[in-house]
């Protein structure tokens, strides 16, 4: 559905995006991570034809970015982060107002906006002015603006950026009913919520792609760590533990009180298990807890970027 291949965008000495590339199947929601500046935003600007690429090609359901630029905006929606709202039109009036401007037929107007409305829950504020609803509902509007058209692809950009819990919730459920109907390219800050709803993630920093993967792979290649809690001497456990095979390193790890949790990171995960199983058994410690520390996306995405920084 999506090809980028060798994509590059330069202003002037800077280079914003550095030849990155990959693809989009039909019907997936992908992640799309990066800190600030990382240039997410340049990419999507690129999907959705407001400049052409400095190198490289971008093609979305068949059509090139730049060389055929009415046919992929007919075939994509976007929220961008500032959701560009009239307030002074009610709900449904914009809505058609939008139908028609992306060239939608007169005689399906009607039926597309009663669908997106019904979709993203919109039907009781249909009658209200855009400036009157709550930030909740206002988000549901950008995302039905994209929308309206039935657009093959979608590419929302921080879509639930500033809403409270209930919001959140509500417009996560909303992109996930989106999935298989909608290829999906999702932007956000928060990470969990990629976890949640996406296939897979890309994530790039100045420019460079860094890591391409489903979330759970990125996790299990992170979860290089272990946690122990054995009765005992624990300097004495500390020490042995450090010195085992396989271990990289070891820290003392204090709860409530207790000072016998430790937390040990593997260089070679196989070897320094087998080696932990006979040290606790050789010295007949008492093991009261053993269990694997899964990493998060969070210490996944700061482990990458601050590795490609460096």
């Amino acid at each position: 559905m999506i090809e980028v291949e060798n994509l590059t965008k330069e202003y002037g000495e800077f280079r914003a995006v550095d030849n990155i590339s990959f693809s989009v199947e039909k019907g997936e929601i992908l992640g799309f991570l990066g800190p600030n500046g990382a240039g997410k935003t340049t990419v999507m600007r690129i999907l959705t034809c407001f400049f052409p690429p400095t190198k490289g090609r971008a093609i979305v359901a068949g059509f090139n970015c730049f060389e055929d630029s009415l046919n992929v905006r007919k075939r994509i929606g976007y929220l961008p982060e500032r959701v560009p709202l009239y307030e002074d039109m009610k709900v449904s009036d914009y809505l058609r107002f939008v139908a028609a401007i992306k060239g939608t037929p007169a005689k399906e107007v009607k039926r597309q906006v009663e669908k997106v409305m019904d979709d993203c829950s919109l039907s009781d504020v249909s009658n209200k002015l855009i400036k009157a609803v709550s930030r909740g509902y206002r988000q549901r509007v950008g995302i039905a603006q994209a929308l309206v058209n039935d657009p093959e692809v979608l590419i929302l950009d921080e879509p639930t950026v500033g809403l409270d819990p209930k919001q959140i919730k509500e417009i996560r459920k909303l992109i996930k009913d989106l999935a298989g109907r909608h290829t999906v390219i999702l932007s956000t800050h928060i990470l969990p919520e990629v976890s949640i709803l996406c296939g897979r993630v890309i994530i790039i920093n100045k420019g460079k792609l860094v890591a391409v993967d489903r979330p759970e792979n990125l996790a299990a290649e992170g979860s290089r760590r272990m946690f122990l809690r054995i009765n005992g001497n624990a300097p004495a456990i500390e020490q042995a533990l450090s010195r085992m095979a396989g271990v990289k390193s070891v820290e003392r790890e204090l709860t409530a009180g207790e000072d016998n949790g430790f937390v040990v990171v593997f260089d070679d995960e196989k070897q320094g298990r087998q080696g932990i199983h006979s040290m606790i058994e050789n010295n007949r410690w008492e093991l009261l807890e053993m269990r694997t520390m899964e990493a998060s996306l969070e210490d996944i995405f700061i482990k990458l970027v601050t590795k490609e920084e460096a």
